[in-house]
């Protein structure tokens, strides 16, 4: 049966730099070690056992700044035997790991080989499946019982194997472990299309027609102050941060790694931006990770203005604002 655990499970205080990879083949170390590369280990599948000290030589020569975790399995039976005795020097010269076992039952192992239809490592000529899984259980006896974290996934789906790895090794909560991208942009520069949510705010009360608001940006206090203290954007937050509260739990009990979040008014210059920032910060008291940027504030005529070192727009004409509307 799975065991689901709630954001504030405690994680282990001696979390190590180094973490080995290992259990039953069809247990689920590959899923296991794309989650370890989602959390920015550095990761390498397959590793022969006698390389681990060699690797570890080499992250101190080049000062890698990652933490590390390596495959190391039974593919290779005769790199393998040494995976033990490897681990031991390790606690010989006081270097922490941790050891990451995957297990599953034999039925569940089976299943798993045969609707994958790929050969078990362990099968040697003559031999049936269950043959092999016996053999691969006896050669992995020792390698067990020194793993400090044994999970079981007969009962598990990948998602819930990653939020169960990310709960035991990541540093951040399990909400930080999503890493989401909030962005403002502009209908007339293109609709995004690498956005998860995009929510268009092209309804509420536009600054563009408030002469001494139109050269300035969201990242303005005046034109936020404009966007924010309006009834209609105090409506609207509530039910918009209402709405983010409800479906962001959701993406996290998913598993999802990566969210973005695209907010859009007329040219990505005010509305948008000032909503984009406010929405970034709902997220982050909310104990997400976020990033907030501006696809299209570059685009901005006070930002051209002061790029391109054009002159004041009533010497030249009036420059169209990223902001006017579109039949303007």
């Amino acid at each position: 049966m799975v065991q689901e655990f709630s954001d504030d499970i405690q994680k282990s205080p001696d979390a190590s730099n180094l973490v080995i990879i290992t259990g039953m083949s069809g247990a689920g170390r590959t899923e296991a070690m794309h989650v370890f590369e989602d959390m920015g280990y550095y990761c390498i599948d397959n590793l022969p056992a006698g390389l681990i000290k060699n690797l570890l030589d080499m992250a101190h020569a080049s000062n890698l700044q990652k933490k590390i975790a390596v495959v190391c399995d039974a593919r290779n039976q005769s790199y393998f035997a040494n995976l033990q005795g490897e681990l031991e020097n390790l606690q010989g010269r006081n270097i922490p790991f941790r050891v990451l076992f995957l297990d599953a039952d034999d039925e569940k192992l089976v299943a798993r080989y045969k609707a994958s239809r790929r050969r078990h490592p362990m099968c040697a000529e003559g031999m049936t499946l269950a043959q092999g899984i016996a053999a691969e259980r006896a050669l992995l006896y020792g390698i067990r019982m020194m793993a400090r974290d044994v999970v079981n996934t007969s009962d598990m789906m990948p998602r819930q194997l990653r939020s169960h790895i990310q709960r035991l090794y990541s540093d951040e909560s399990v909400r930080g472990g999503l890493a989401v991208t909030v962005y403002s942009f502009g209908f007339k520069h293109g609709a995004p299309t690498d956005a998860d949510i995009v929510i268009d705010v092209r309804f509420l009360p536009n600054p563009y027609y408030d002469s001494t608001l139109r050269p300035l940006t969201g990242l303005d206090a005046p034109v936020r102050d404009f966007v924010m203290a309006r009834d209609e954007t105090v409506n609207f937050l509530a039910s918009w941060n209402s709405l983010l509260d409800t479906v962001m739990p959701g993406y996290v009990q998913e598993g999802k790694q990566q969210l973005a979040i695209a907010v859009g008014c007329t040219g990505g210059q005010h509305r948008s931006v000032a909503i984009a920032v406010a929405t970034g910060e709902h997220l982050s008291t909310q104990g997400y990770r976020v990033s907030v940027t501006h696809r299209d504030l570059h685009l901005a005529e006070s930002v051209r203005r002061s790029i391109y070192e054009e002159p004041p727009a009533d010497e030249v004409g009036t420059l169209p604002s990223a902001d006017e509307p579109d039949w303007a």
